[in-house]
C-alpha cells in the first residue's frame, strides 16, 4: 500500500510523542523531552490550538509527522515554522520526509504564507542534504536565544 499523508487528528498523538521520543533519543537528548501527552494534545486540538501537523501512513501505522506552527515576522508576516518532521527510523528511505515536506509547502502557499523556517542541527547530516535538495539558504549569522523556565 503506498503511504498516504493526511492532518492529524488528536487519536495519533500518542504515536507521534513515540516518534517525537525518537528523535530526541537521536539527537541524543531524550532527557529533554518534558511534554505531557495531555499538554501535547490539548494544544494541538483544544480549544485554542497552537500546533498543526500532517501524519504520513502506511498500512495504518503513521510512522512519520510534520507538526508545525504560525510564526510572525514584523518584516515579512506570518510565516510557517517547521517544529520537526520526523520519520521513524524504520521507515527512512520510503519518500515520506519528501511527502511530508511538500504537504508543508502546499499548506504554506494555501494560507498565504511568507515562506517556512526551521532550525536543524549543524551536525545532522541526513536532514541537512534533505532540506538542501528543497534550495534552502541555511542562515549562519542569527544565534538561537533560549530562555526555558
Amino acid at each position: 500500500m503506498s503511504p498516504k499523508i493526511r492532518k492529524a487528528k488528536i487519536e495519533d498523538c500518542s504515536r507521534m510523542l513515540e516518534l517525537v521520543n525518537e528523535l530526541a533519543l537521536y539527537e541524543r537528548a531524550p532527557h529533554e523531552v518534558t511534554v505531557s501527552p495531555e499538554h501535547f494534545a490539548e494544544s494541538g486540538f483544544g480549544s485554542k490550538p497552537v500546533w498543526w501537523a500532517f501524519v504520513a501512513e502506511e498500512d495504518g501505522i503513521i510512522n512519520g509527522f510534520a507538526l508545525y506552527y504560525i510564526r510572525y515576522s514584523t518584516w515579512k508576516g506570518q510565516k510557517m515554522y517547521l517544529e520537526d518532521i520526523i520519520v521513524t527510523e524504520a521507515a527512512r528511505g520510503r519518500g515520506l520526509g519528501k511527502l511530508l515536506m511538500d504537504a508543508l509547502i502546499a499548506e504554506a502557499k494555501e494560507k498565504n504564507f511568507q515562506g517556512i523556517t526551521w532550525q536543524v542541527l549543524n551536525w545532522n547530516e541526513p536532514a541537512l542534504n534533505f532540506y538542501r535538495k528543497y534550495n534552502v539558504r541555511f542562515d549562519d549569522e542569527w544565534v538561537n536565544g533560549i530562555l526555558d523556565f
